[in-house]
């Protein structure tokens, strides 16, 4: 009896000393869902985790005092009014590649470290790019509703062919760089541009300037932050300055684009055909989104591929934005 208590006792003291070596570093606060392995390693870290299911702002706020971490997507913004609450705060982690809903500057000048993973999603955008390009070339969409109508038109969907043409790539961060060697396979021409990069030309594209990219191309495709530097860089002006018509691909961010500039464009042959993960109206979640008259006249155009902000969106890069993010954290060591 004397040895099994003796053993309880050792035990709960241990189970007390795990405990209290959770509690070191702190509690992490998820604002929305994530995959659970973000959770799990986490935990294995030494962090406690909440998540509130029906938490808004106002309660957030209540209390973002209490957390070493905030984990979030894009329910809320995490502003300075926000973050002058987080007294203890040391990092936050973005499960996706944008930052805009994070005031990162200010939380920058607060010791605040901002962590994203546009690693865990590069691959996924980078498909959809291509997967909506060949969608839109070979009529796929409007061909498979004339099929299900028991309609065969082959001459009225004769398509376009991928190889050959020049594509250029303007933002060669993670996912410029992951679309560029998806098509490494597909015979064309890959040229980019960054402003913030230099010296990255390699098997997969080659380095260029804005201007060899208004003389040459016949793609254009998307991959820049929003910020206000890049906030309708697509519109009218940007667009007239190509030498050839072309073919516009936005997986970035909808108000880097211009609609009613698109749809002039559109509807006056300077662009051939657009391919839109993302629109101009989309509210912070991506979800609440109010539809203008440019959209109802995007939408009524037979050249352009549609979806709703899911270029990213899958089961793979879900789980690869988690470990990424629990890898990043681990290397604050805090």
């Amino acid at each position: 009896m004397y040895f099994c208590v003796t053993l309880l006792f050792a035990y709960l003291i241990f189970a007390n000393v795990s405990f209290v070596f959770i509690m070191k570093k702190g509690k992490v606060l998820f604002v929305d869902t994530t995959h659970n392995e973000l959770v799990l390693l986490l935990e294995k870290q030494g962090f406690q985790c909440d998540y509130f299911k029906d938490f808004g702002r106002s309660e957030f706020l209540d209390i973002a005092h209490n957390y070493t971490g905030i984990i979030i997507r894009s329910k809320i913004k995490l502003d300075s009014e926000f973050l002058t609450k987080c007294t203890n705060l040391k990092f936050i982690g973005r499960v996706g590649a944008g930052m805009e809903n994070i005031d990162s500057n200010f939380a920058a000048k607060l010791g605040i470290t901002c962590l994203n993973a546009p690693e865990g999603n590069r691959d996924a955008v980078a498909e959809q790019a291509i997967a909506m390009l060949l969608s839109l070339f070979n009529n796929l969409l409007i061909a498979d509703s004339q099929v299900r109508d028991g309609k065969w038109i082959r001459e009225g969907n004769r398509g376009v062919e991928l190889g050959g043409k020049t594509v250029g790539i303007i933002g060669y961060g993670n996912t410029g760089m992951a679309f560029a060697r998806k098509l490494s396979g597909f015979n064309v021409d890959v040229i980019a541009y960054d402003k913030y990069k230099n010296n990255f030309s390699d098997e997969f594209v080659t380095e260029s300037s804005m201007k060899e990219l208004f003389e040459k191309c016949d793609i254009v495709s998307l991959h820049v932050p929003l910020t206000e530097e890049t906030k309708y860089l697509v519109n009218n002006e940007f667009i007239e300055s190509f030498k050839e018509s072309i073919y516009i691909v936005n997986t970035s961010r909808g108000k880097v684009l211009s609609t009613s500039d698109l749809v002039n464009n559109l509807k006056n042959g300077k662009v051939l055909g657009a391919c839109l993960d993302v629109l101009e109206y989309e509210g912070l979640s991506f979800e609440n989104v109010e539809l203008p008259e440019d959209f109802y006249q995007l939408v009524s155009l037979k050249n352009v591929i549609l979806s709703p902000h899911i270029a990213g969106w899958t089961h793979e890069s879900n789980y690869k934005m988690a470990v990424t993010i629990a890898n990043k954290v681990k290397l604050l060591n805090l």
